[in-house]
């Protein structure tokens, strides 16, 4: 039994016995699946795909849309690139971020700052404001763009502000804004406006960023 056996073995033993996974549970399981396939499904897939393409003497591009149970679909392309196809640039997956482990902290009674939001005033005067500050910010961060705000390099807590992994510590302050897209929200609402003042100014979406 391979690895993507097992792994899949496990999935559907789990559901036949009712047992629900929790969410970070099948975060990892995602994620897994996602490396053998890497790792062990497309280099023999490529070294039984390129003995056929030897006797082409042009670069094209080979699209294989795969469906459980149908039959493959293959595309050709006389583009060079694949990101020429798909019109995005390719994302690579980011490293998890080392934190610093810290002790207990002996107890503190600390000051909680007044509970603010966030309002972003558009240049034709229309308002984006969410229900809270983090689902304001990651929806402004969306509106931006994503893969744009991305290459700002922008981070909080040494996190991409738009990472393709969920981390394994502030994974539970991050919005999965599009399929394997992430906005970190850790963060105080001074610290996300300045993040937007930053994305509106470099990127000129003529936002008024305003904290209420």
């Amino acid at each position: 039994m391979t690895k993507l056996e097992k792994l899949y073995s496990i999935i559907e033993n789990s559901r036949d016995m009712g047992v629900k996974l929790p969410e970070d549970v099948i975060r990892q399981v995602e994620e897994l699946e996602e490396n053998i396939i890497k790792d062990e499904i497309l280099p023999s897939l490529s070294s039984d795909i390129a003995p056929r393409l030897q006797p082409i003497k042009r670069d094209l591009v080979l699209v294989v849309e795969y469906h459980p149970g149908k039959p493959i679909s293959v595309a050709l392309s006389r583009k060079a690139n694949i990101t020429e196809i798909i019109k995005a640039k390719r994302l690579e997956i980011d490293p998890q971020v080392e934190h610093k482990e810290y002790g207990e902290r002996g107890k503190q009674v600390a000051k909680r700052a007044p509970n603010t939001g966030l309002c972003v005033v558009r240049s034709n005067g229309t308002i984006l404001q969410e229900k809270n500050a983090a689902l304001t910010f990651a929806k402004a961060v969306h509106e931006a763009g994503l893969l744009r705000v991305r290459e700002l390099g922008l981070k909080f807590c040494k996190v991409p502000l738009v990472s393709t992994t969920r981390d394994k510590k502030y994974g539970n302050r991050q919005i999965e804004i599009e399929p394997g897209l992430y906005v970190i929200t850790h963060s105080s609402n001074r610290e996300k406006k300045d993040r937007l003042d930053k994305i509106n100014h470099a990127l000129q979406m003529g936002w008024t960023v305003k904290i209420i």
